[in-house]
């Protein structure tokens, strides 16, 4: 079971201890890149214990999330660096969290999109050509939860599923991987183009057709609806946000 699926982005996690504060606290900082940039140190021990009023471990152990992350670098005497963006874990959830706080709206689902054309038609040409009837099965019964739907907070769930699926009906573990991790980005991108007028009306159509391709076994049709759904929710998105004066994607 899909673990990651029911944690909102836009409202900050539950923080109860002390060292998860500073992570949340340093981590947006960093990923923000205003106040540190790649390269850049950190403060010095002293000074983030006195500004966070905590003990020296409970520090410690902060940094050492912020360098599991791939955030900072941290060497004895040397304290903690920024890592190039390159390096960081964009996947963690946590990372992923930061990044959608930090970005204006249309700069993060314009960079989801690009990830989406590039990853979604392929896996869908591949899931057409080697899934197992189980796992076809499986994206059959998450566009019927679509189906079943009848507002966009139910639709949102199904939608998940049905994307995370076609990842997984690949039988590659590596793209089932992306696939997971991507849904908590999509998360985002539904809820914007669920807000369009009529958007499940639009929306079956669009997933019904990526769905028939897969179930004929035709990968060049599989890629084909892919990138005709990716368009045209591209464009919801674009009309969301120039209604709300957000700007568009690219």
């Amino acid at each position: 079971m899909n673990n990651t699926g029911h944690r909102d982005y836009r409202q900050p996690p539950e923080r109860k201890s002390q060292h998860a504060r500073i992570v949340h606290d340093l981590g947006m900082r960093i990923v923000a890149g205003e106040e540190f940039k790649p390269g850049d140190r950190l403060p010095a021990e002293a000074t983030l214990l006195t500004e966070y009023e905590v003990s020296r471990p409970v520090l410690r152990e902060a940094v050492r999330v912020l360098v599991a992350k791939g955030l900072v670098l941290s060497r004895q005497r040397a304290g903690a660096t920024v890592r190039p963006r390159s390096d960081w874990h964009l996947l963690d959830p946590d990372v992923l969290y930061w990044l959608i706080q930090s970005k204006p709206q249309a700069e993060f689902v314009n960079t989801l999109m690009m990830v989406r054309r590039v990853f979604e038609p392929a896996a869908a040409a591949l899931a057409a050509r080697v899934a197992t009837d189980e796992a076809l099965a499986s994206v059959k019964e998450a566009y019927d939860g679509m189906e079943a739907a009848t507002t966009a907070d139910e639709i949102l769930e199904p939608d998940l599923a049905f994307h995370r699926r076609i990842a997984e009906a690949t039988g590659n573990d590596l793209l089932a991987y992306i696939g997971n991790m991507l849904s908590l980005a999509l998360r985002e991108s539904i809820k914007l183009s669920s807000k369009h007028a009529n958007t499940h009306a639009l929306s079956l159509p669009r997933h019904k057709a990526i769905l028939t391709a897969l179930l004929n076994r035709d990968p060049l049709g599989a890629q084909q609806a892919t990138l005709v759904q990716l368009k045209e929710t591209g464009i919801d998105i674009s009309e969301v946000l120039e209604e709300s004066g957000l700007g568009s994607l690219e």
